[in-house]
């Protein structure tokens, strides 16, 4: 028990450090990386194009990310918390969930900069993947000095279930045990369709657009008012990618991940079966399913029409 407090005292002992200090944004905000985001989302509101084009504001942090290159400005606390966490067997690691505050819109040319803070360790959690902590941090978001959002980024880091609290190899394939998702006040109701083999979809009470995935209001006219419809299990791949690496566990790679645009007008990220991951392609039909992966756990993902492949 000893040994546990003093560990845990060790974790405690980063809360309040920094994790990145002066980072800046690798491109400004710009009107491609916009464009893109919101053809990806199905997302037409007229205030993100235009000569007076803002944001969306849920692209806060996109202008902080470094894709292949190192995270400028990440400190040495920070890599000396993962590497302790990794030294008591917490090997894995998975993004649980984040939160977002938007002080005033971005808008192109505006230069990023950010500092980032780990704001808290939780105690030991046992979770259906492993046991191991949450670490919360914590990016606050300037342009020229003035604040412009904050963004709370949690992962999990942990040792999976039925392994040794040492470090090992991470077990990979189907039988390691899927993620559960988190589910909220916003989103129960779909999960509660799913539950019962029916993927349902928002329409907004006054302007009539569906939208996907659940939202509080309507990303068109902003109406909090919406009721939802039953999707016709209809579909195509608008876009796709293969996962190779790295392996996650109850992943095998390689694996196809799409952007399935249903028969609604909604767009919907999931896996393609029923074919090799090599043989899915942009406009190939799809049909939803369920796929129950154990017994508390099952997801809707679409499975090519009669196995057949669509050329580019």
């Amino acid at each position: 028990m000893r040994l546990e407090e003093d560990f845990a005292a060790r974790l405690k002992a980063y809360e309040g450090r920094p994790a990145v200090v002066a980072g800046v944004g690798k491109d400004p905000v710009n009107a491609p990386m916009i464009r893109h985001w919101c053809e990806a989302m199905g997302d037409t509101n007229p205030a993100y194009t235009g000569p007076d084009a803002i944001a969306p504001p849920t692209m806060l942090q996109v202008w902080t990310m470094r894709g292949l290159s190192a995270h400028a400005g990440r400190t040495q606390a920070y890599d000396e918390l993962l590497a302790l966490l990794d030294g008591a067997g917490c090997t894995s690691v998975v993004a649980t969930d984040c939160e977002q505050e938007y002080l005033r819109p971005l808008r192109p040319g505006d230069e990023v900069m950010y500092d980032a803070v780990i704001e808290s360790v939780s105690d030991q959690k046992r979770t259906k993947l492993g046991t191991g902590y949450f670490v919360t941090t914590r990016m606050n978001v300037r342009v020229g000095g003035e604040p412009v959002g904050t963004h709370r980024f949690r992962i999990l880091k942990y040792a999976p279930a039925g392994k040794p609290t040492r470090a090992r190899p991470t077990r990979t394939g189907p039988e390691a045990g899927r993620p559960r998702p988190v589910i909220n006040r916003d989103n129960a109701g779909f999960w509660e369709g799913v539950a019962r083999h029916r993927l349902l979809i928002q329409r907004c009470g006054d302007c009539g657009t569906p939208r996907f995935p659940w939202l509080p209001g309507c990303n068109a006219c902003g109406s909090p008012e919406w009721d939802t419809v039953e999707a016709s299990g209809a579909g195509t791949v608008y876009s796709y990618v293969v996962l190779h690496h790295p392996p996650f566990p109850a992943f095998d790679p390689p694996y196809a991940v799409a952007l399935i645009e249903s028969a609604e007008g909604v767009r919907i990220v999931s896996n393609v079966t029923g074919v090799p991951y090599d043989k899915v392609r942009i406009g190939m039909p799809v049909r939803l399913v369920f796929e129950r992966y154990d017994r508390e756990l099952q997801l809707p993902v679409f499975r090519a029409v009669d196995g057949r492949e669509v050329e580019r």
